[in-house]
């Protein structure tokens, strides 16, 4: 059995900073790092290789597994802030995780990302033109890196932790148990055993699943999040540009005067492309956008969600979401895309309305018809929204203004940890997105910071 002093199982956000900061400290802690997906230079999705038109549901996923995890071939968006992304304030406080996330901007800046624009929404004017239509801009700086550029920043950290921390692909974590000296033992799915003091559960968006069975196993707390159910919008670049221009990711919240829900806007890519992604073998959908004016497109897409906190007795509000996903995949063979003028005629999109469409798709999807997917509730929320959305961004409501069903977010249930981040189990932390604490790249990455300090100072003496 191979014996370190510390494993982190996860190769996304949290695993990464974590791993950079084990590496930028003095300590003597021997660091393996496993992770189910590929390593950074083999994450090629088919689709973008031209080899496919439609998800063929490759297991890993590239883009949601691998170095790096869900936001290596995201659009590279940081956003500075305690205002949403997460709550990893109440742990460390605000003032510390500011200066965390800065300090990863600051990292960030150093390995490439310097001529990385940073946007900041708190002296626009585009948020009193908001409130005066009863939208609420939130506040935020907002470092924009590009999927090319953040790529090659990752690329270089790798490099730079690579000689102090092992790391170790397409090994899935199949077994964790605590042995009675408070060691742990840690299987993979290639048969391989190792031993260490310290494990760090670090899985990210996709391994939610894998993250709360390690937690009931163990008896550690979990706390049902919500789930984020909605599609994704795609238009003409031209009709966002006043508002991307200025402070690019524009995080818009609005209560419907329908039902009272809130609704917000999520992950902007302006001159971006429509993405489908495999969480467990759902395709959903995403979006990604370029720093390289060459490889940047036509049009803007950005997620409308509405937010489902389920009561009891149901408890799985993830399972739900995943459900309304499978239905879609059943219609639609996988993602299904619908002209907003069609849906609120109450008539399917087809090939033939499609062709005459004016916005361009960037991502080949079934026409199809979302009211037969998504629940009455969350569609007249969607279709209220993109009414008041049209008021700041005139040509929104138009007819041919694309929607790709579905896009959730899934919110792993949060794990009860204290302010190490550990769980009631010493030497057991869990960490960014799959700890449910965080729901950012900012704030995942900061939590990796916060840990990684604490444990090179364990490993110093």
């Amino acid at each position: 059995m191979n014996k370190y002093d510390i494993i982190i199982a996860g190769a996304g956000a949290s695993g990464v900073f974590l791993s950079y900061e084990l590496t930028k400290l003095d300590n003597k802690a021997k660091i393996l790092m496993l992770d189910k997906g590929a390593p950074l230079e083999k994450r090629i999705c088919p689709i973008k290789l031209g080899k496919t038109d439609n998800c063929i549901k490759c297991e890993p996923c590239h883009i949601m597994n691998g170095y790096g995890g869900a936001g290596t071939l995201s659009d590279g968006k940081y956003n500075i802030t305690t205002k949403f992304g997460g709550d990893l304030h109440t742990y460390i406080g605000q003032e510390k995780a500011m200066e965390l996330m800065e300090y990863v901007d600051e990292v960030l800046c150093s390995f490439g990302g310097a001529d990385a624009k940073l946007y900041s929404t708190g002296n626009s004017d585009l948020k009193t033109t908001a409130l005066r239509n009863n939208l609420n801009l939130l506040d935020a700086k907002v470092r924009h890196l590009g999927t090319d550029r953040n790529v090659q920043i990752l690329e270089r950290i790798c490099n730079y932790t690579k000689e102090r921390v092992e790391m170790e692909f397409y090994a899935t974590v199949t077994e964790v148990a605590q042995n009675p000296d408070g060691t742990f033992s840690v299987k993979t799915n290639k048969g391989e055993e190792y031993q260490c003091d310290d494990l760090v559960l670090a899985t990210g968006r996709s391994g939610s699943k894998w993250i709360s069975g390690i937690c009931d196993q163990m008896h550690i707390g979990l706390e049902q999040n919500r789930v984020d159910i909605g599609v994704r919008v795609e238009l003409p670049a031209e009709i966002f540009k006043h508002i991307t221009d200025e402070v690019y990711e524009s995080k818009i919240v609005y209560k419907t005067d329908k039902y009272n829900d809130m609704v917000r806007t999520f992950c902007m890519n302006p001159y971006g492309e429509v993405v489908a992604e495999n969480t467990n073998g759902i395709v959903t959908v995403n979006g990604h956008s370029y720093a390289d004016p060459s490889l940047r497109t036509e049009n803007t897409n950005f997620a409308l969600l509405v937010s489902n906190k389920l009561t009891a007795p149901f408890k799985d509000s993830n399972e739900y979401g995943e459900s309304i996903a499978r239905l879609s995949n059943m219609l639609g063979g996988g993602v299904l895309m619908q002209r907003f003028g069609d849906l609120v005629k109450g008539r399917r999109s087809s090939e033939r309305r499609m062709e005459k469409c004016f916005t361009r798709p960037t991502l080949k999807a079934t026409p199809g018809d979302l009211s037969l997917v998504l629940p009455k509730r969350q569609l007249d929320n969607i279709i209220e929204m993109i009414y008041a959305l049209d008021k700041i961004a005139p040509g929104t409501a138009n007819e041919d203004t694309l929607l790709y069903g579905v896009e959730v977010k899934f919110y792993n249930s949060r794990v009860e940890v204290n302010e190490n981040l550990e769980t009631k189990i010493k030497g057991l932390y869990a960490l960014g997105d799959g700890s449910g604490v965080t729901h950012s790249l900012s704030q995942a990455s900061a939590s990796g910071v916060h840990l990684g300090r604490i444990l090179a100072e364990k490993y110093s003496k």
